[in-house]
């Protein structure tokens, strides 16, 4: 096997310096199991399910509470042994009903970590015996979706009657502060690996890229080590560091040389991609009958102990903000996920007004420093359509989108941004471009839903 380093994809910026990932990766990974969890029935974007338990049932590890509800849905499984205390009823962002199942922990409640170490822990094995069809059972019935951030079910992928050429497993975590995925290929390599060759049989490909960001090097090198002597059809790749590195269209362009047309996916070129903790918990699933219960998450920015934890699903973000130490600003704002594409849950609160708890697209609990910024007219600078990745001109589907011109942000291509956030970051004037441009483009989708039409 070879590494290798791809040229760059069009567009994009470095937004920091690697001394916030510093903070928390050179830390082992640390298990983290909670009295209580909260396991909300959403677990990605329009995948919301009805519980099939009730309150005062008694639970145990793994028991599916939830069955998957449609299309964009997965099952949920019991993130811990215990009681189920509660189902309250909360709302989302589109205002939609979501129940949350609240467990509390038995006395003798089994760890969500495997208690001893397993054959895939420590060796490639020889997945001949397994076939692709049980493998894709697996994923569906183990509830496994894309731990990246988008959430989409991954049986959903595997099931697609497109060639599949190429697995990309996407290793770029080339968002600020999150270093997750770093931390799972320096400290999981051989789960990881056993998930890859698992996925490739899924996807009847021929090969797969696992790729890095070149500020990764010591986690490549590891990997490297154990695939040497194997006849693993595996290629390590090395990519620049530069966001958004980890979209799949940018992925795909660096990687393949190969251009994902507008309105098409990846499976149409060939190719799946999956996040590396999306290959792990393969592992999980197919090797030890475990569903997707726990994942990690990476706690950082103005906490006293940033780092990575691993966690059952549903472990309140409060209990690892403790776990953390604590916030060190009492000016805080609190984002899910990281500083470009996060979503922010609180500001300037106390610890005991932090609501939510980890899901399973949760990829990052980061604490910075709040502080408001002035929108002021735009200037025609022409920046955000210098960095845009997707090759759009930000600003332009911006003034359409505040005279509500829908039809002109279509004509603009609005669908094809990716929410990476780059043109509101280097806009001298402040403007909330990505945010606009985010809303415009899910009202399109609205629209041509509501038409009969495809997303």
């Amino acid at each position: 096997m070879k590494l290798l380093k791809k040229s760059n994809f069009h567009g994009g910026i470095h937004p920091a310096d690697g001394s916030d990932k510093i903070l928390s990766n050179q830390q082992p990974i640390r298990i983290l199991n909670p009295e209580t969890v909260e396991i909300s029935m959403k677990q990605s974007a329009g995948s919301v399910c009805k519980a099939i338990v009730k309150e005062g049932d008694q639970v145990s590890l793994g028991q599916l509470i939830a069955e998957s509800s449609g299309f964009g849905s997965a099952n949920i499984h019991a993130s811990i042994s215990g009681k189920v205390t509660e189902i309250r009823k909360t709302k989302d962002e589109q205002s939609n009903e979501v129940e949350v199942v609240v467990i509390q922990s038995s006395e003798n409640m089994v760890d969500h970590t495997t208690s001893k170490t397993m054959a895939y822990q420590n060796r490639i094995l020889d997945i001949s015996g397994i076939t692709k069809e049980e493998i894709i059972t697996s994923m569906k019935e183990g509830g496994l979706i894309g731990l990246g951030g988008a959430g989409f079910p991954t049986h959903v992928k595997y099931e697609t009657p497109k060639s599949i050429k190429y697995v990309l497993i996407n290793a770029a975590e080339c968002e600020p502060y999150l270093t997750c995925d770093h931390r799972l290929m320096l400290e999981y390599g051989y789960e990881i690996l056993n998930g890859i060759q698992l996925l490739i049989k899924a996807a009847g490909a021929k090969m797969a890229y696992l790729c890095l960001e070149d500020n990764k090097e010591d986690a490549a090198n590891h990997l490297q080590q154990l695939l040497e002597g194997q006849d693993l059809p595996v290629e390590l790749v090395l990519l620049h560091t530069k966001y958004p590195q980890g979209g799949e269209r940018q992925l795909v362009d660096a990687v393949i040389k190969k251009e994902i047309p507008a309105g098409s996916l990846p499976a149409d070129i060939g190719v799946i991609i999956n996040n590396v903790g999306t290959a792990k918990a393969m592992a999980d699933i197919m090797f030890t009958k475990t569903p997707l219960i726990a994942r990690c998450i990476t706690v950082t920015g103005k906490v006293k102990n940033p780092g990575n934890f691993y966690v059952p699903i549903g472990t309140p973000y409060a209990t690892l903000i403790h776990e953390a130490g604590g916030f060190t600003t009492k000016n805080n704002r609190v984002i899910i996920g990281g500083p470009m594409t996060g979503n922010s849950i609180m500001i300037g609160g106390e610890l005991t007004h932090l609501e939510g708890s980890v899901s399973k697209t949760s990829s990052g609990l980061l604490v910075l420093e709040d502080y408001s910024l002035i929108e002021s007219p735009c200037i025609r600078c022409g920046e955000c359509e210098r960095v845009c990745p997707a090759g759009l001109a930000p600003f332009k589907i911006d003034f359409a989108a505040i005279e509500d011109n829908i039809n002109l942000c279509e004509k603009l291509y609005a669908t094809e941004c990716i929410s990476c956030g780059s043109c509101s970051y280097v806009c001298p004037a402040n403007r909330e471009l990505a945010y606009r441009i985010t809303v415009a483009k899910t009202e399109i989708f609205n629209l041509r839903r509501e038409k009969g039409g495809k997303r």
